[in-house]
Protein backbone atom coordinates (compact mmCIF):
# COMPACT_ATOMS: atom_id res chain seq x y z
CA UNK A 1 0.00 0.00 0.00
CA UNK A 2 1.11 3.56 -0.65
CA UNK A 3 0.14 6.88 0.88
CA UNK A 4 0.19 10.00 -1.24
CA UNK A 5 0.53 13.60 -0.07
CA UNK A 6 0.19 16.50 -2.50
CA UNK A 7 1.60 19.98 -2.02
CA UNK A 8 2.25 23.11 -4.00
CA UNK A 9 -1.23 24.36 -4.73
CA UNK A 10 -2.27 27.95 -4.23
CA UNK A 11 -3.60 31.12 -5.79
CA UNK A 12 -1.95 32.42 -8.93
CA UNK A 13 -2.80 34.96 -11.61
CA UNK A 14 -3.58 33.88 -15.14
CA UNK A 15 -0.37 33.29 -17.07
CA UNK A 16 1.50 32.27 -13.95
CA UNK A 17 3.06 28.98 -12.93
CA UNK A 18 2.84 26.47 -10.11
CA UNK A 19 4.58 23.19 -9.42
CA UNK A 20 2.68 20.47 -7.64
CA UNK A 21 4.46 17.68 -5.82
CA UNK A 22 3.15 14.34 -4.66
CA UNK A 23 5.23 12.46 -2.12
CA UNK A 24 4.64 8.74 -1.77
CA UNK A 25 5.38 6.47 1.14
CA UNK A 26 6.77 2.98 0.82
CA UNK A 27 9.60 1.32 -1.05
CA UNK A 28 7.71 0.28 -4.17
CA UNK A 29 7.03 3.69 -5.69
CA UNK A 30 8.86 2.81 -8.91
CA UNK A 31 6.40 -0.02 -9.57
CA UNK A 32 3.40 2.33 -9.72
CA UNK A 33 2.18 4.24 -12.71
CA UNK A 34 1.17 7.72 -11.55
CA UNK A 35 -1.43 10.20 -12.63
CA UNK A 36 -2.58 13.72 -11.87
CA UNK A 37 -6.32 14.35 -11.93
CA UNK A 38 -8.37 17.44 -11.22
CA UNK A 39 -11.92 18.19 -10.25
CA UNK A 40 -13.56 21.57 -10.65
CA UNK A 41 -16.78 22.49 -8.81
CA UNK A 42 -19.76 20.83 -10.41
CA UNK A 43 -17.62 18.81 -12.79
CA UNK A 44 -16.39 15.25 -12.91
CA UNK A 45 -12.85 14.37 -12.01
CA UNK A 46 -10.65 14.26 -15.10
CA UNK A 47 -7.18 13.08 -15.98
CA UNK A 48 -4.64 15.85 -16.46
CA UNK A 49 -1.49 13.81 -17.08
CA UNK A 50 -0.03 10.40 -16.36
CA UNK A 51 3.45 8.90 -16.34
CA UNK A 52 4.82 5.39 -16.61
CA UNK A 53 6.78 3.62 -13.89
CA UNK A 54 10.16 4.60 -15.31
CA UNK A 55 9.04 8.04 -16.45
CA UNK A 56 9.82 7.27 -20.07
CA UNK A 57 6.22 7.56 -21.21
CA UNK A 58 3.80 10.39 -20.53
CA UNK A 59 0.31 11.39 -21.60
CA UNK A 60 -1.51 14.71 -21.37
CA UNK A 61 -5.07 15.83 -21.71
CA UNK A 62 -5.53 18.05 -24.74
CA UNK A 63 -6.52 20.95 -22.50
CA UNK A 64 -3.07 21.07 -20.85
CA UNK A 65 -0.79 19.81 -23.61
CA UNK A 66 2.13 22.17 -24.13
CA UNK A 67 1.53 23.94 -20.81
CA UNK A 68 1.89 21.21 -18.17
CA UNK A 69 4.71 18.73 -17.64
CA UNK A 70 4.55 15.61 -15.51
CA UNK A 71 7.75 14.06 -14.18
CA UNK A 72 8.88 11.73 -11.43
CA UNK A 73 11.91 11.08 -9.29
CA UNK A 74 11.84 7.47 -8.16
CA UNK A 75 14.79 8.02 -5.83
CA UNK A 76 12.72 10.61 -3.97
CA UNK A 77 9.38 8.80 -4.26
CA UNK A 78 7.88 11.92 -5.77
CA UNK A 79 5.87 12.85 -8.84
CA UNK A 80 5.59 16.44 -10.05
CA UNK A 81 3.26 18.50 -12.18
CA UNK A 82 4.77 21.68 -13.56
CA UNK A 83 1.96 23.99 -14.65
CA UNK A 84 2.77 26.98 -16.84
CA UNK A 85 0.60 29.54 -18.61
CA UNK A 86 -2.19 28.86 -16.18
CA UNK A 87 -5.74 29.80 -17.12
CA UNK A 88 -8.81 30.42 -14.95
CA UNK A 89 -10.29 27.20 -16.30
CA UNK A 90 -7.42 25.29 -14.66
CA UNK A 91 -8.95 26.13 -11.28
CA UNK A 92 -9.69 22.85 -9.50
CA UNK A 93 -8.63 20.51 -6.76
CA UNK A 94 -5.70 18.51 -8.07
CA UNK A 95 -5.15 14.91 -6.98
CA UNK A 96 -2.30 12.53 -7.55
CA UNK A 97 -3.08 8.86 -7.94
CA UNK A 98 -1.17 5.60 -8.10
CA UNK A 99 -1.92 2.46 -10.07
CA UNK A 100 -0.36 -0.52 -8.30
CA UNK A 101 -0.47 -2.64 -11.46
CA UNK A 102 1.86 -0.18 -13.16
CA UNK A 103 -0.37 0.28 -16.19
CA UNK A 104 -1.87 3.69 -15.63
CA UNK A 105 -4.89 4.81 -17.58
CA UNK A 106 -7.14 7.72 -18.36
CA UNK A 107 -9.91 6.94 -15.89
CA UNK A 108 -9.99 7.39 -12.13
CA UNK A 109 -11.22 3.83 -11.49
CA UNK A 110 -7.91 2.54 -12.85
CA UNK A 111 -6.03 3.98 -9.86
CA UNK A 112 -6.16 2.40 -6.43
CA UNK A 113 -4.49 5.04 -4.24
CA UNK A 114 -5.26 8.73 -3.98
CA UNK A 115 -3.93 11.76 -2.22
CA UNK A 116 -6.11 14.23 -0.35
CA UNK A 117 -5.90 16.85 -3.07
CA UNK A 118 -4.51 20.37 -3.30
CA UNK A 119 -6.44 23.43 -4.39
CA UNK A 120 -5.27 25.41 -7.41
CA UNK A 121 -7.01 28.72 -8.07
CA UNK A 122 -6.19 30.84 -11.09
CA UNK A 123 -7.50 34.38 -11.07
CA UNK A 124 -8.22 36.33 -14.25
Amino acid sequence: QVQLVESGGGLVQAGGSLRLSCAASGRTFSTYAMGWFRQAPGKERELVARISRSGSSTYYADSVKGRFTISRDNAKNTVYLQMNSLKPEDTAVYYCAADRWGLGGNFDYEYEYWGQGTQVTVSS
